[in-house]
């Protein structure tokens, strides 16, 4: 292995990454290193690291290569794996682009959570073709110190626990995962988003996010949010006919997510590369132990 790895750093609405582009899969990532490199003291810093490898050089991607030519292998700011990342999906989409890797206009990307088509317009926006959410059954509550909301069970290809509440200051510190209940409905974790209205088909939301805390923005928070509101609003698409549209203002930014009648969800936003340089592989070998 050399003794420089090249790495970028980018955010999608201020939910950042550390991008490791390895096409041939040839960086060793255990969690360790992940979350040194995640590390805002001791690492680089972010959320999460885009590890950024040929479909067909990936164990867990090769049956999606003739789909989409390269795979996000995303890991969360604990080293944790994941099964998908709407900011994280956006900001590896531009990455692509600033590498010359591909073009403006139509692409592929390769999940954990599936292939994704993502869409890179001139204005720099990005929007990413989300697939479906899956509403499981049963009664869910969220609870932070006395209070508690029901909530919507949403799944995006990865859980989330989306509560409606008077005050985003409801949410607390979020310095620790908020309690979920039952805690059979999310055998795996959960993100939590804590959502506030602001006007017709626009919320706002905190949320924590599984394995990273509370972070500026989560694209998948985002699109199960929409989906919650919509059906709060009786505007469920399949049931309308009529696409729902909302805008979601996240700490970071605002993302505006649109579900289809036909269940298909698209997310708009930002994704910016911001620096670029190299990690010491005898530094990321020795917090790798």
């Amino acid at each position: 292995m050399s003794t420089r790895i090249a790495f970028l750093k980018g955010h999608g609405t201020e939910n950042d990454f550390v991008i490791v582009p390895d096409p041939e899969n040839a960086v060793d990532l255990p969690a360790a290193a992940v979350a040194a490199l995640c590390d805002r003291r001791a690492g680089i810093g972010g959320d999460g690291v885009l590890h950024v490898v040929r479909s067909a050089a990936h164990p867990e991607a090769r049956a999606m290569a003739a789909e989409a030519e390269w795979f996000m292998d995303y890991r969360n700011g604990d080293g944790s794996i994941a099964e998908m990342c709407g900011n994280g999906v956006r900001v590896f989409a531009r990455y692509l682009l600033h590498a010359g890797h591909v073009a403006e206009g139509d692409l592929a990307v390769a999940t954990r959570g599936g292939v994704k088509t993502v869409h890179l317009a001139k204005n720099g926006d990005v929007t990413v073709g989300m697939g479906r959410a899956a509403l499981p059954e049963g009664d869910v509550t969220v609870s932070v110190g006395e209070r508690s909301w029901p909530a919507r069970n949403v799944n995006m290809g990865n859980p989330h626990a989306v509560a409606f509440v008077d005050d985003l200051a409801h949410a607390g510190t979020l310095y620790g995962p908020p309690p979920v209940s039952p805690a059979s409905a999310y055998p795996d974790g959960v993100n939590v988003e804590f959502v506030v209205d602001r006007g017709p088909r626009h919320v706002a939301l905190r949320v924590h996010e599984r394995g990273s805390g509370e972070t500026r923005s989560c694209g998948t928070g985002a699109c199960a949010v929409a989906v919650a509101a919509a059906r709060r609003d009786g505007a469920d698409p399949a049931v309308t006919g009529t696409p729902a549209t909302y805008t979601v203002d996240v700490p970071g930014g605002r993302l505006v997510i649109t579900e289809h009648p036909d269940g298909g969800i698209e997310m708009t936003g930002p994704a910016v590369i911001v620096a670029e340089g190299v990690i010491d592989a005898e530094w990321l070998a020795a917090a790798s132990r």
